[in-house]
């Protein structure tokens, strides 16, 4: 696999922002790492390498970015509203640089998001929030509220991130184009999340794939089979 490590910078935060590539081409996937990883974090666990088929011959192109996570949830010493004004501003460059900068080097109107843990919750956020720019959402593990970090403060900044929340006033015809998968497993510690969130979208009507393994832990080796299995699927 080829491999570039860029630079981005953004003007909504201020500074840059780390990104590692993988592949000259295909349909491009925004990869978020877990809890407090870096942009190389999938790669260092063999979350890219599982799919290096699909990228070397040109179906998929990866794109791992860093997190502020450090600056938003896991930071103790911030407010709430320090955290979840930090984070609304992490998604506005999400949505209004980072995005739209990777829809034009591959040409495409949309893109497709995937995640591990509470990478998971950064990709499903996004791909809820902003559906016009994601068209296929791969959420391994992933958590869907923020309301535990948030020590009882609750604004419209937090109802708008937590995808628990906000998706029961949405219009679900938002979502017909979109592929959504929810990944967990009988030993996952999100299992409850993934299942109220399936029943959910279920209520809603939204299409998606409730993707229940057996005997695995919330951890890489049940992410890596997950990954493969879903891109294979689609791609």
């Amino acid at each position: 696999m080829t491999e570039k490590h860029i630079k981005y910078y953004s003007h909504i935060l201020n500074r840059e922002i780390d990104l590692l590539v993988h592949g000259d081409w295909g349909y491009p996937i925004l990869m978020f790492p877990t809890s407090m990883g870096r942009y190389y974090q999938n790669k260092d666990f063999g979350l890219v390498s599982s799919v290096s088929n699909f990228v070397d011959s040109g179906k998929i192109k990866l794109y791992n970015i860093d997190t502020i996570d450090n600056e938003t949830f896991y930071n103790n010493h911030y407010s709430p509203q320090i955290r979840i004004h930090n984070y609304n501003q992490y998604v506005r460059f999400l949505a209004e640089e980072l995005v739209p900068y990777i829809k034009n080097e591959c040409q495409v109107d949309k893109i497709g998001v995937a995640g591990a843990s509470f990478g998971g919750f950064h990709a499903s956020n996004f791909a809820f929030k902003f559906p016009d720019s994601v068209a296929y959402l791969f959420s391994m593990s992933g958590a869907f509220s923020i309301k535990a970090f948030m020590r009882g403060h609750h604004d419209d900044n937090v109802y708008f991130n937590s995808p628990q929340e906000y998706l029961q006033g949405r219009e679900s015809w938002v979502y017909n184009h979109m592929k959504i998968v929810l990944g967990t497993s009988d030993w996952d510690i999100c299992l409850e999340d993934n299942k109220d969130m399936s029943s959910l979208l279920a209520s809603k009507n939204i299409n998606h794939l409730y993707d229940e393994r057996k005997w695995a832990t919330h951890d890489w080796p049940l992410w890596k089979s997950m990954f493969v299995d879903y891109v294979s699927t689609y791609f």
